[in-house]
């Protein structure tokens, strides 16, 4: 039993190290089996609904006092993610020409809260990764609200579906999920405990059979379109890291915690926006998603080592500064 958990945790823990490759190397599944990955495609909410009860598991209470303590920093990072990745993506969709279900989509990724790798990233990236779990939980939280609203502003001639209906996708996929994780820890804390380390692996898995799906069930229209539409996913993902951090450093935020709302907000949670894609769109619409969940891990992962490496910079910030 002990030797069966070691491998375990070294499985998960590889799966943690290699995942933006493992999430690529989904995508490249979906290219080269589509008939294989592609009936998965339905399964989407259900995956990702795993994923937020895990990051629910992850979550306590401690978690959100620091909208008390620091809620200047907070607020600042809320309206950053919220701001800057809505109106970037349309934008930039404009920019490139997308319109229909591919600009659906890119609004989906700009106005979904914060992605769940974005916590690992900015604590490799010698952040204020404090500020980042707040982040990462509030706007979650805030997403069954604010996500359709951005969506139905941005594209609401085009869409098919209403608030409400969105409203209710986001709260069964997300909010629902993360409050159960959330009671679950609070009753069975040390059974959740043990568990714990073995999240990196039920959540990578999760995200690379989402991505190879999306892509399997889209493989004409990556074909089609592809390199116009990483490009656009590369530079709406680009602009969310750039402006995240001048938006911090304006707002006078010091340099731990400046990482930390660049990551937040150019990291989205692309999965939550192909889900919504799948249940509601045309399947094209979650192309935009499934290409982010790949791009976003891989320039976080470059990021991180790049701002690690520097080591004049303040490792964890000053907290007098705060």
């Amino acid at each position: 039993m002990a030797q069966r958990r070691g491998m375990l945790l070294a499985v998960a823990d590889f799966a943690g190290r290699w995942f933006a490759v493992l999430v690529l190397l989904g995508g490249l599944a979906g290219m080269v089996a589509p008939e294989q990955t592609t009936p998965v495609a339905e399964y989407v909410p259900v995956f990702l609904g795993v994923i937020m009860f895990g990051m629910g598991l992850t979550l306590r209470a401690a978690d959100f006092a620091l909208v008390l303590r620091r809620p200047l920093a907070v607020l600042f990072g809320l309206l950053a993610q919220f701001l800057i990745m809505p109106l970037t993506a349309w934008g930039i969709g404009q920019l490139f020409g997308l319109s229909g279900a591919l600009l659906i989509g890119m609004v989906l990724v700009g106005a979904a809260p914060g992605g769940t790798a974005s916590n690992v990233i900015v604590y490799l990236a010698r952040g204020d990764v404090a500020l980042s779990v707040t982040l990462t939980s509030v706007a979650t939280l805030l997403a069954p609200l604010l996500t359709p609203l951005w969506v139905l502003a941005l594209v609401g001639s085009e869409l098919p579906v209403g608030f409400g209906d969105l409203f209710a996708s986001i709260a069964q996929v997300v909010l629902l999920p993360i409050v159960a994780g959330v009671l679950v820890r609070a009753i069975a804390g040390g059974l959740v405990q043990r568990v714990l380390p073995y999240l990196p692996l039920i959540s990578v898995a999760g995200i690379v059979v989402v991505v190879a799906s999306i892509v399997g069930s889209n493989a004409d229209t990556v074909a089609a379109s592809g390199l116009l539409l990483v490009l656009a996913v590369v530079a709406h993902n680009g602009a969310g890291l750039a402006l995240g951090y001048l938006a911090a450093k304006v707002a006078g935020l010091d340099e731990s915690a400046r990482r930390a709302v660049s990551v937040e907000v150019g990291m989205q949670n692309s999965g939550l926006a192909a889900s919504l894609a799948t249940s509601h769109f045309a399947p094209a619409a979650a192309l935009p998603g499934a290409l982010f969940s790949v791009w976003h891990n891989v320039s976080g992962a470059l990021l991180a080592t790049f701002w690690a490496r520097r080591a004049a910079e303040p490792a964890q910030g000053d907290p007098a500064r705060r």
